[in-house]
């Protein structure tokens, strides 16, 4: 896993970039814990680049540490999971409904290409470029709001539910409904109503949600 993760890259976001790919694809389950000794006979590097590491995964949202318990992998309880889905529905209804309508061609053209792309990821199985190529499209499309504070909330919270998100990357009818509604997204963006492309930006988010709550008991 280690080496395939670019050369240029410094060490410590190597770390970040392996150990977020096993949180993802299910790997490294939630409530895994994550010891420096573990890591350093896992990564050829030292042991401040394995601390760095751990910091930016806590401040990602990933981990959490405990004094005298270390670091583990994230586990979210049901409320904690509405809480962070009321947020982002909030976010995320928001800046769709401030994305000036109809949206310039050039915006479009680069939404289609990133569709296409995901479409390709989940025909061939890569779930890390679904995964990559999902966030890309979001971001892209919420980008168009203006507000870069807003999106950082978005990418913010993105990041926070991952343990929900990833719940179902293995699915794929879930990633077909979740690619066609891109699709829909991108065909909104040539009308005018702001309102029926955020609920749908809304809508998108639930699937993964109660999914995640089914499986851990709501």
């Amino acid at each position: 896993m280690y080496d395939q993760i670019k050369d240029t890259e410094l060490d410590d976001v190597k770390i970040v970039r392996a150990l977020e790919e096993d949180i993802i694809f299910g790997r490294l389950a939630p409530g895994a814990r994550l010891t420096e000794d573990s890591l350093l006979g896992r990564f050829p590097v030292t042991r401040h680049f394995v601390r760095q590491a751990l910091v930016q995964l806590e401040q990602m949202g990933v981990i959490i540490r405990e004094r005298n318990k270390g670091a583990m992998v994230r586990s979210l309880t049901p409320d904690e999971v509405r809480q962070i889905y009321d947020v982002r529905e909030l976010v995320q209804r928001q800046a769709a409904l401030m994305i000036p309508l109809p949206a310039q061609q050039p915006l479009i053209d680069q939404l289609l290409a990133i569709h296409e792309e995901h479409g390709a990821h989940i025909e061939s199985g890569y779930l890390r470029g679904v995964h990559e190529t999902n966030d890309r499209f979001h971001l892209t499309l919420f980008g168009a709001s203006g507000n870069k504070y807003l999106v950082q909330t978005i990418e913010l919270y993105m990041r926070y539910s991952l343990p929900v998100r990833a719940n179902s990357m293995s699915d794929r009818a879930s990633l077909d409904i979740s690619h066609s509604q891109h699709k829909l997204m991108i065909d909104m963006l040539s009308g005018r109503d702001n309102w029926l492309l955020s609920q749908l930006c809304v809508d998108h988010l639930q699937p993964s949600k109660h999914r995640y709550l089914g499986l851990v008991g709501s």
